[in-house]
């Protein structure tokens, strides 16, 4: 409690000097701007009850971005630095055994050498942009390193369809991790050729280092191609929609444990390469009526390839649909209900790998309090947005969470950060499907241009397949207070 109490003290000093100053950005000459941003957290966590080591604990991380680009006519450019900042990480939030790492904090502190306090300063993005490509004011191409995010590539005219990308398709499988307090970049080359109905996209790239760990600096030999069409659908004033088809793939050349059901001897003997072709779309479509305003949201994708000596066959499909009544306008109501299907490998002895991998991804969109993410995983949900401000966004999310196929495992993380880690972890579910139910609560307050905060609490009661994990305690739970300030 008192090194809670004083981690918050050190985060308020770090905002306070701040408030009330609304700096615009930095005109250092024409077309030559400097802006920058300052992201501080203070996160408590209460994981499932283990035999060893503390589940409950807090931490204090901070991302700071420093930011110059001059934009032309013919030629953009970027240089951006980030510094990480991590205070208080747990010591002993390890527990032995299958039960592991107890969360993000003890996931930080153990991909940094296992130091309670961890910094470093990074190049996060560096790049140049070439636009009107051989006269064609449709195209550039963007290369050195930068951020990239799938689903991304068209912004949506109508606000509550790029509400609706912005939360539930962009970056399911590919993307900076933004919720962690260093990111991920990608080093590359990222092309578009954007028409008025459609655009193309072409991105061929390594993901940098970082994530969890505060070196940015460096490759791991992992690599993928992205292609992708999108095109926008009007069929008069009142539908509107977006759809968009992508081919992924992915190599990752690591010579590293990979996470499977396979016994572990199987698993420590395979150290082949994982290649993965990615084959899917989305489709999203918003129509006005005299009541409000419905949509529907679909999301699918098929994987084929190799996992190591394993073929790789699996796949995975989103379906949800929303509606925005015109009751209540004071609150601005907003109800969404769904289901996910994330494949799972029903045989470790057959030769085929049949878990949906997610690739590079920010799993936090889709798993608020990140103990699970889109792989064996079953997910019935729903959610309510409300406005009661146009300065006030809350939210609530409820999610009936089971395996996919019981003789797969627990998965959690978010691809590879690193060149010795292979970037999820695993767990057995003791050959039970139903996993957790998670209840949450988020408020979201812009105080002005320049200021934001967020409030965030998670509840998640343990199911049969963690309880065989954790047996001492069905009940996790996270919290956390952000301050954001930009300039």
């Amino acid at each position: 409690m008192h090194r809670s109490i004083l981690i918050l003290a050190v985060s308020l000093a770090v905002f306070l000097p701040l408030w009330g100053q609304a700096p615009e950005p930095v005109k250092l000459g024409e077309n030559l701007v400097l802006s920058g941003s300052v992201r501080s957290r203070l996160e408590s966590w209460g994981w499932f009850t283990p035999n060893t080591g503390n589940p409950n604990y807090s931490f204090l991380g901070n991302h700071l971005r420093l930011n110059l680009t001059q934009t032309g006519k013919a030629l953009d450019w970027t240089f951006e630095l980030a510094s990480p900042v991590l205070l208080g990480l747990p010591k002993n939030a390890v527990a032995a055994g299958a039960q592991g790492q107890l969360g993000f904090g003890a996931t930080y502190y153990v991909a940094n050498g296992r130091n309670e306090n961890a910094a470093q300063i990074f190049p996060k993005q560096a790049f140049v942009r070439f636009k009107n490509l051989a006269g064609s004011k449709a195209s550039s191409l963007r290369l050195g390193r930068f951020e990239f995010q799938d689903g991304s590539e068209v912004t949506a005219k109508d606000p509550s369809i790029g509400t609706i990308k912005r939360d539930r398709v962009h970056q399911r499988l590919i993307g900076p991790f933004a919720f962690t307090h260093v990111m991920r970049s990608f080093d590359g080359a990222h092309f578009v050729y954007n028409k008025p109905k459609i655009n193309y996209t072409l991105v061929g790239a390594f993901p940098t280092r970082g994530v969890v760990q505060v070196d940015g600096w460096g490759w791991m030999k992992t690599g993928f191609l992205y292609a992708s069409a999108t095109g926008q659908v009007q069929r008069d004033k009142n539908n509107t929609g977006e759809w968009r088809l992508f081919v992924i793939y992915y190599d990752d050349w690591r010579q590293v444990l990979k996470q499977d059901n396979r016994p572990a001897a199987a698993r420590a003997a395979d150290r082949a390469h994982i290649g993965v072709g990615t084959y899917g779309g989305h489709f999203v479509h918003l129509t006005q009526t005299s009541v409000g305003a419905f949509d529907v949201l679909g999301i699918g994708a098929l994987q084929s390839g190799s996992w190591g000596a394993l073929s790789h066959r699996a796949g995975m499909v989103n379906v949800e649909a929303g509606y925005q009544p015109k009751i209540l306008q004071s609150l601005k109501p907003w109800v969404r209900a769904g289901y996910y299907f994330g494949s799972g490998d029903k045989d470790p002895g057959d030769g085929k790998h049949g878990t949906f991998f997610q690739i590079l991804p920010t799993p936090r969109p889709f798993a608020r309090f990140p103990f699970f993410d889109m792989m064996n995983n079953e997910d019935r949900f729903t959610m309510l947005t409300l406005r009661p401000h146009k300065q006030v966004v809350l939210k609530s999310e409820q999610h009936f969470l089971r395996l996919a196929n019981r003789n797969d495992l627990w998965y959690i993380g978010g691809g590879a950060f690193q060149p010795w880690t292979f970037g999820y972890q695993a767990r057995a579910g003791g050959g039970a499907r139903s996993l957790a139910n998670l209840y949450d609560l988020s408020a979201d307050v812009t105080l002005n241009a320049h200021f934001a905060a967020t409030l965030y609490y998670g509840y998640a009661d343990a199911k049969a397949a963690i309880r065989a994990v954790y047996p001492r305690g069905r009940v996790g739970h996270l919290g956390y207070l952000e301050l954001n300030y930009r300039f």
